[in-house]
């Protein structure tokens, strides 16, 4: 099994430099694959596991998105957006696992209670239960929103790509994604509102 490394949460945001990575990747090199992988690993179980909402089966589906991207290499037309590219074989990967889900029990299964902490200072343990529920309200607000929603607030927000990319990445307009994010950002906001107060509605890459 693939080896996702070390990466801490706040290593999100990932500067498409890997060009070279690609083509070695491309001409059999092992290695540069393996660089892929944990350069981007982390951004893409980030981006799934906000989509699911289930670790265990966001790691499993991190894995079978590198799979394929491994067997479709070639097929990547701008080595310098590699993690557009990423993001669009995970965005097929889940959409196909929750359909086949449905199918089989008609509802995606929430069985991780253990939501990602955010990360920061030491708090207290009233301060360590209070980021517990709030890391549980961010991710049962993020469940609960439309699936292009979602999927544009995780891209735009958590993982800070251009409009243009997120285009690319879901085929849907600039002004759809701009009006989803706002309708996002709005049922983001009222969710968390007994949590975070008006914190929420400053934070940044929504413009």
């Amino acid at each position: 099994m693939l080896d996702g490394g070390s990466g801490r949460a706040g290593d999100n945001v990932v500067h498409d430099d890997g060009p070279c990575l690609v083509a070695r990747a491309c001409a059999g090199d092992g290695d540069a694959f393996h660089a892929i992988f944990r350069r981007y690993f982390r951004p893409v179980l980030t981006f799934i596991y906000g989509l699911l909402g289930n670790r265990s089966q966001a790691e499993e589906l991190a894995q079978e998105t590198f799979v394929r991207a491994y067997r479709r290499l070639d097929t990547v037309r701008d080595k310098n957006r590699l993690s557009t590219w990423l993001f669009g074989i995970a965005r097929n990967v889940v959409r196909e696992a929750v359909k086949v889900k449905y199918t089989a029990r008609s509802g995606v299964s929430l069985e991780d209670a253990g939501a990602e902490q955010l990360e920061g200072r030491q708090a207290s343990p009233d301060g360590q239960l209070l980021a517990g529920e709030l890391s549980g309200a961010i991710r049962d607000a993020l469940l609960e929103l439309p699936e292009d929603g979602r999927t544009v607030f995780l891209l735009k927000v958590i993982h800070q790509l251009r409009y243009d990319e997120i285009s690319r990445i879901t085929g849907s307009s600039v002004g759809k994604l701009k009006t989803d994010l706002h309708r996002a950002r709005l049922q983001m906001r009222q969710k968390l509102l007994p949590y975070v107060g008006e914190q929420f509605s400053g934070m940044r890459g929504v413009s």
